[in-house]
C-alpha cells in the first residue's frame, strides 16, 4: 500500500514546490539579487510544505505517460513565474518615478546598481526602490503575496489550460498602471522642473552677462532635494496604497 500511495504524495508535493518554487523566487523583497539562493529555496520548501496539506485535495493523480508529467511540471512554472513576475512589475512605477525625479533634480548622471531591478539604476529610483520594499514588510503587504500564491489554486486551476489571453491583459494593465502611476508621483517635480527652467530662462534673457549655468546647478540640487524631503512621504503613502489594491487581483473572490 505504501509503495502505491507514496509516489502519488511525492508527485503532488512536487507540484506544489514548483509552482510556489517559481512564485518566490520573483517575489518583491524575498527574490531579490541580493538574497541568496539558498535563503530562497529555503523559504520556498518551508511555505510548500505549509501549503500542500491545504491544498493535496487539488493535486492531480500520478500521470502514466512521463510526457504528461513534464506538461504538468511545465504549466506549474509558468503559472508561479506569473504571480511572482506580475507582483515585481507593480515596483516598476517606484523605478520609473525616480528616473523621472532624477532627470528633474540633475542627478540622472550619478548611476548605481539598483538590486531590485538588477540593472544599472539612478540613485533616486534606487532609493524609492528599497524603500518600497521595506513598506511592503513593515506594512505586512507581503503576507498577501504568499496568499495570492495559494489563491492561485483556485483561479488557475492545476492542469487546466492556461489562460494567456488572462496573462497577457492583466501584464499589460500592471506595466501601463505602473507607468502612469510613476508619472503621477513624480508629477511635483515635473512641475518643479518646469517653473525652474522658465525661470532661468527668463533670467538668462534679462542678465545675459552672468554665467547661470553655476549658479543653477547648486540651486537646483538644492531644491530638488527639499522638494523630496516634503513629498517623499506621500510618493510612498501613493504607492503601497496601489501596490494593495493591485495585489488583491491576485486574490480569488471571498
Amino acid at each position: 500500500m505504501l509503495a502505491q500511495v507514496l509516489p502519488n504524495e511525492i508527485f503532488a508535493f512536487l507540484l506544489v514546490a514548483t509552482r510556489i518554487s517559481a512564485g518566490v523566487m520573483l517575489l518583491p523583497g524575498i527574490g531579490e539579487s541580493y538574497v541568496t539562493i539558498r535563503v530562497r529555496l529555503a523559504l520556498s520548501m518551508a511555505l510548500s510544505l505549509v501549503l500542500f496539506p491545504l491544498v493535496r485535495e487539488l493535486m492531480p493523480a500520478l500521470p502514466v505517460q512521463p510526457l504528461e508529467m513534464v506538461g504538468l511540471i511545465m504549466s506549474e512554472i509558468v503559472h508561479g513565474v506569473f504571480i511572482g513576475l506580475t507582483t515585481r512589475l507593480l515596483l516598476s512605477s517606484l523605478h520609473v518615478a525616480g528616473t523621472v525625479i532624477a532627470f528633474q533634480s540633475s542627478l540622472a548622471y550619478a548611476q548605481t546598481v539598483d538590486p531590485n531591478q538588477g540593472s544599472q539604476g539612478v540613485l533616486v529610483a534606487s532609493l524609492l526602490t528599497l524603500l518600497g520594499v521595506m513598506l511592503i514588510f513593515v506594512t505586512g503587504l507581503h503576507s498577501v503575496l504568499i496568499a495570492a500564491l495559494y489563491d492561485s489554486y483556485a483561479l488557475f486551476p492545476v492542469g487546466g489550460l492556461l489562460p494567456a489571453d488572462d496573462f497577457a491583459a492583466l501584464v499589460t494593465r500592471i506595466v501601463a498602471g505602473a507607468f502612469a502611476l510613476g508619472m503621477k508621483m513624480a508629477a511635483p517635480f515635473i512641475v518643479y522642473g518646469l517653473v525652474f527652467y522658465i525661470g532661468l530662462g527668463l533670467l538668462q534673457r534679462l542678465i545675459p552677462q552672468v554665467q547661470l549655468f553655476f549658479i543653477a546647478m547648486p540651486a537646483q540640487l538644492m531644491l530638488a532635494f527639499l522638494v523630496l524631503a516634503i513629498v517623499i512621504s506621500s510618493i510612498l503613502l501613493v504607492f503601497i496604497g496601489n501596490f494593495e489594491n493591485s495585489a488583491s487581483l491576485l486574490l480569488r473572490p471571498r
